[in-house]
Formats: C-alpha cells, structure tokens, sequence
C-alpha cells in the first residue's frame, strides 16, 4: 500500500461524505435561515423554536433521499473491499 494509494481512498471518503451529509445539513441550514426570518420578523425569541422545523426538515429529506444515501455509501464500500486485495500486496 502506497502513499498515493491511502490519500486516494482518504480523498475519496471525504467526497462520499460530503456528498452524503450535503443534503441533509442544506435543509438544516434552510429551514434554520426561514425560521430565524420569522422569528427576527414577528420578535419571538424562542430558542427551541427552530430545533423541531429543522430535525423534521432533516428527517423528511432522509426518508426521501435515504435510499440513495445508502447506495452510495454502499457503492463505494464495497468497491473499497473489492481493492483491499490489490491494496495489501
């Protein structure tokens, strides 16, 4: 196993995680930026007010988008233990 090989597979894990995490935390931010809107439009100064909007918004976009999350995931994990053998030796 090479330098070049282990900052390759590394490169590769951030890009799945970005990719994964990209959706999920974009409805967070969202959701979290119309919530604030509303509460600085209406003076409501309610801190737990956006937590429920956004792990409902964060849910709602897992069920939705779940399926592919894994796929991907899942893709390269096994195209990860598919090189294991070229890897070690």
């Amino acid at each position: 196993m090479t330098s070049e090989s282990v900052v390759l597979i590394g490169l590769n894990a951030i890009k799945i995680a970005l990719k994964i995490s990209f959706l999920p935390l974009f409805a967070a931010m969202i959701t979290g930026l119309i919530i604030s809107i509303f509460q600085a439009s209406t003076q409501i100064n309610e801190m737990t007010l956006s937590f429920i909007p956004k792990i409902l918004a964060v849910l709602v976009i897992i069920l939705i988008f779940g399926s592919w999350m894994l796929r991907t995931f899942l893709e390269y994990m096994i195209n990860l233990f598919n090189q294991l053998p070229y890897l070690s030796g």
